[in-house]
């Protein structure tokens, strides 16, 4: 269990959101976000630092703090109690050090500040970060003040597209298929006490008998890892020494797929020179392996564990009316996982966003494949294509180091399965080297480099990467194989519906309106049978719907951005995807 740290809340309350989900109300000062939160790194002790903070915010930095905000929910949100954007903002909190954690290391750790954060405790400065979609941990133990309270300040600068960062769909004036900024610590904030000597990081590159394994240390003498099964059965060990790599083959291998996907359960030690443990963690894994292979016409298909699998999913925004980049609870961020499974998918794209790594956890769990995009760089949509100035050096460079750094955070989680860095040509440069960084990075997964490279404001075709990505609204498109790269429908559909009373303020927009649930489900199963035709006739790959969610004046969701409706028959949709995919899988209609 954590430990709490919470500060009093008599002087606070949240706001009150343009649109609530079911699990608004459950969220107050003592349960914000209380999972820990690295499933693929665990500890048995933390300090959550979730909770009050004092806050202050403006157009220039803030000198002191004069408003409390319910951290981890960005500022913009309702769930924050502050409910609007500013550039400049200043975080406060106090904490103390359990008693039993003297003689440790502590590490404060962040997952995810938005844009660019310097952390100070007791006035000295311990960390500077830049980009909002990664983690960052800061070694504080020096810092401390003995027999104190100790005091962490976080100052944070974020102008949403006004700086040379990714921002994905982020906007200062947010309409259409832009939406509301969510600035500032977004992601759960903890401490955790390590020995002197402890695991950094681990990293598991998994196949089908077994996988490569590595553990990142501070010191020690051998690492020990131990794979146990579903029942907490020891399966397989092994020993090696810190940083180097380690083979462990797995018996009997069970391996991961989104009919089954089972996980084995690690416990890694550290080993001091007489064979004691110094430091312990948890983490977990699934086998599989995802590559291109040839169908029985030639055609290039992609392939999951060996076997040509369609992969079909929606187009996944991470939004939330009450939270805007933050899911209010644990179980919120599962639910739209959980309601895209029970429609029949068996993958999700996470589009231009990248979430807290327990939603890998719940996909990993849950057993549905990832296409993961990086965040965009800014673009102005107003200007026509061929007319936006390419990202300046400065931003490039930002880019290239966050698509880095996203890519070894997630690349445990094996429900992953491709990266997708540009979509429709948003800040896109240097393409083809980008996906030899990619590349270089994780050899392991698929690359779809350019999502919509036939649309919008892509570059030319660099023949980069595993896929060719086709977008078409309403569609399906019906992309041709012309090379060696599978082929994929990135988005489609964009069928809307407005459900009175579940509608973000402003005017609603989709690539195409119905008036009706029945005609919603008519639609819908239209364009699924057109799409398994091309499937069939054409050799496509894989096929992403548009969306999860509607969001803000996005009506063209399966769900309402509230979370109380599903618009279409559920069963009807869940009968038209498991067709689509067994249209695209050898045998799957037979």
């Amino acid at each position: 269990m954590p430990t709490s740290s919470a500060a009093p809340a008599e002087d606070w309350r949240a706001e009150q959101p343009p649109l609530t989900t079911p699990w608004t109300d459950e969220v107050g000062p003592d349960n914000a976000l209380p999972e820990y939160p690295r499933p693929q790194l665990t500890r048995d002790r933390w300090l959550n630092l979730n909770g009050l903070w004092d806050y202050a915010g403006g157009a220039e930095p803030p000198g002191s703090t004069s408003e409390r905000i319910l951290v981890p929910y960005p500022p913009e949100s309702g769930l924050s109690g502050i409910q609007r954007h500013d550039d400049h903002m200043l975080y406060e909190r106090t904490f103390t050090v359990p008693p039993d954690w003297d003689g440790q290391r502590l590490l404060l750790h962040f997952g995810a500040v938005d844009q660019r954060a310097e952390v100070s405790v007791n006035g000295e400065r311990v960390a500077v970060h830049e980009g909002g979609y990664t983690s960052f941990s800061a070694d504080i133990t020096d810092a401390l003040v003995p027999g104190a309270r100790q005091h962490v300040s976080v100052a944070v600068h974020d102008a949403n597209e006004n700086a040379p960062h990714p921002v994905g769909k982020q906007r200062n004036d947010p309409g259409g298929i832009l939406y509301t900024g969510a600035s500032g610590i977004w992601q759960t904030a903890w401490i955790e006490p390590v020995p002197e000597a402890h695991v950094e990081d681990l990293r598991i590159t998994p196949d089908l008998t077994g996988f490569d394994f590595s553990a990142e240390t501070t010191g020690g003498s051998a690492v020990q890892v131990s794979v146990r099964d579903g029942r907490g059965t020891e399966v397989a060990r092994a020993t090696g020494a810190p940083g180097a790599p380690l083979r462990v083959e797995v018996p009997n291998p069970h391996l991961w797929t989104p009919d089954d996907p089972h996980l084995y359960d690690l416990r890694v030690r550290l080993l001091g020179p007489d064979g004691s443990v110094i430091d312990e963690v948890g983490s977990y894994t699934g086998l599989r392996t995802v590559q291109k292979v040839a169908d029985e016409q030639g055609r290039p298909r992609l392939a999951l564990n060996g076997e040509i699998l369609f992969q079909h999913g929606p187009l996944d925004q991470g939004y939330w009316p009450d939270g805007i980049y933050t899911a209010p609870t644990d179980a919120a961020l599962r639910y739209d996982l959980e309601a895209t499974k029970d429609l029949g998918f068996n993958m999700v794209r996470k589009h231009v966003k990248v979430e807290p790594q327990r939603w890998y956890y719940h996909a990993d769990k849950l057993g549905l494949l990832v296409w993961q995009d990086m965040p965009s760089l800014p673009i102005d949509l107003d200007v026509p294509p061929g007319e936006n100035p390419p990202p300046a050096a400065e931003a490039r460079e930002n880019f290239r180091a966050e698509l880095v750094d996203m890519i070894e955070q997630h690349r445990n989680s094996p429900s992953v399965v491709a990266w997708v860095p540009f979509n429709e040509g948003w800040g896109e440069f240097d393409t083809a080297a980008v996906a030899d960084l990619v590349r270089r990075t994780d050899p392991t997964r698929l690359i779809d480099v350019s999502s919509g490279v036939n649309c919008c404001y892509s570059l030319p075709d660099s023949g980069a990467g595993d896929i060719y990505d086709d977008h078409t609204y309403v569609g399906p498109g019906a992309p041709e194989i012309t090379d060696e790269r599978a082929t994929a429908d990135g988005e489609y559909g964009g069928l809307g519906l407005v459900e009175e009373g579940h509608v973000w303020p402003g005017e609603p927009s989709a690539y195409e309106m119905t008036d009706s649930r029945e005609q919603l489900t008519r639609r819908y199963g239209e364009v699924s049978a057109e799409l398994s035709r091309i499937i069939r006739e054409r050799g496509l790959s894989a096929a992403i719907y548009t969306q999860t969610t509607d969001v803000e004046n996005e009506v063209n969701g399966l769900l309402t951005y509230d979370r109380r409706i599903v618009k279409p028959d559920a069963a009807q949709v869940r009968a038209d995807n498991l067709a689509a995919i067994e249209a695209g899988t050898p045998g799957g209609d037979r």
